[in-house]
């Protein structure tokens, strides 16, 4: 193929929004923006709040910070494009933009995944070993996790829009979908897929195993832990520290899991289906994240309400 065929290499995308619903998109751009909104004020609130209050300076907290930071940009990457589809029929994505906000969704995910493992590991040191707590978590350690899942992600995700572009695109455009995803774009390609295929599994499989297997091994030494416990109180003690990061988890990887399945398994599921758990799967834990740390954790919830109350009394003052 020479530069005849290169000249009518698709320049960009038509992405459809939630297919068989097109005439509910202006009803759904509703929770979708205020998903979006609830995102960026309550993950505003945690940072702030662990910034203000000096008690809350640990680890499980820098942790918690990089979580809300993470989901600020998880939401901000797919949620503005999905208003634009659903109220202003602004449908087309240029192909270069298509593949830049694929690669920001798949490594905000992949480093969701890495902070969730991150702080199980942070229970773990906290409920096994708490002697050696402020040894082995130590800010400069902290970083070091919170930039190792940060380059895990980069590098992983790299070779996906590398192996796209690579790809020829002629005559298919119209991207069944509400944001440009890995295997979405994929499937458009005028040319055998199987690299790509591939890789966009063992990627998620790889991520999903290796970070659960750590999740569930740390969770299964921390219950080993307390139940050698002999008080009820301290018992207690322990599981709600770990309440609200279990809470998550199960938010995250629900949906998550759910809507890897299907796309692989589920061939009778609807399309409309697999759109609708795929882009819950972003926007859902971001919002829900704050909301479960703020509930669960009292050092956070004391001062979100001590700043709440202040606000009001300098408002009626």
């Amino acid at each position: 193929m020479g530069d005849n065929a290169t000249q009518y290499h698709i320049s960009s995308f038509f992405l459809v929004g939630i297919p068989g619903l097109q005439d509910f998109h202006c009803g759904i751009g509703i929770p979708v923006c205020l998903l979006l909104i609830l995102t960026l004020l309550g993950n505003s609130v945690i940072i702030i709040t662990i910034k203000l209050e000096s008690s809350l300076h640990e680890p499980m907290y820098f942790f918690l910070c990089m979580l809300a930071m993470n989901d600020m940009a998880l939401a901000t990457s797919t949620a503005p494009k999905m208003l634009s589809i659903f109220w202003f029929d602004s449908h087309w994505i240029d192909f270069s933009v298509c593949l830049s906000q694929m690669y920001f969704i798949h490594t905000f995910c992949i480093i969701e995944s890495a902070l969730l493992v991150a702080m199980a590991f942070d229970r773990y040191v906290a409920i096994c070993i708490p002697l050696r707590y402020t040894t082995i978590l130590t800010t400069p350690m902290v970083i070091k996790i919170g930039l190792v899942g940060t380059i895990r992600a980069i590098l992983m995700v790299l070779p996906c829009p590398l192996l796209i572009r690579r790809l020829p695109y002629y005559t298919k455009y119209v991207i069944n979908h509400a944001y440009c995803e890995h295997m979405a774009v994929v499937k458009l390609a005028s040319a055998s897929t199987h690299v790509n295929r591939a890789y966009g599994i063992s990627v998620a499989l790889s991520v999903m195993i290796l970070d659960l297997g750590l999740i569930v091994t740390s969770y299964i030494k921390i219950l080993q832990a307390v139940f050698r416990l002999s008080s009820q109180n301290a018992r207690s003690k322990a599981l709600g520290t770990c309440a609200a990061h279990v809470c998550t988890i199960l938010v995250s990887y629900t949906p998550a899991l759910f809507s890897f399945l299907t796309h692989r398994i589920g061939k009778k599921v609807p399309p409309s289906i697999h759109i609708i758990f795929a882009s819950l799967y972003l926007l859902v834990p971001p919002t829900v994240n704050p909301l479960v740390y703020g509930v669960k954790t009292k050092q956070i919830r004391d001062r979100v309400v001590g700043l709440f109350f202040s606000i009001k009394k300098i408002s009626k003052s």
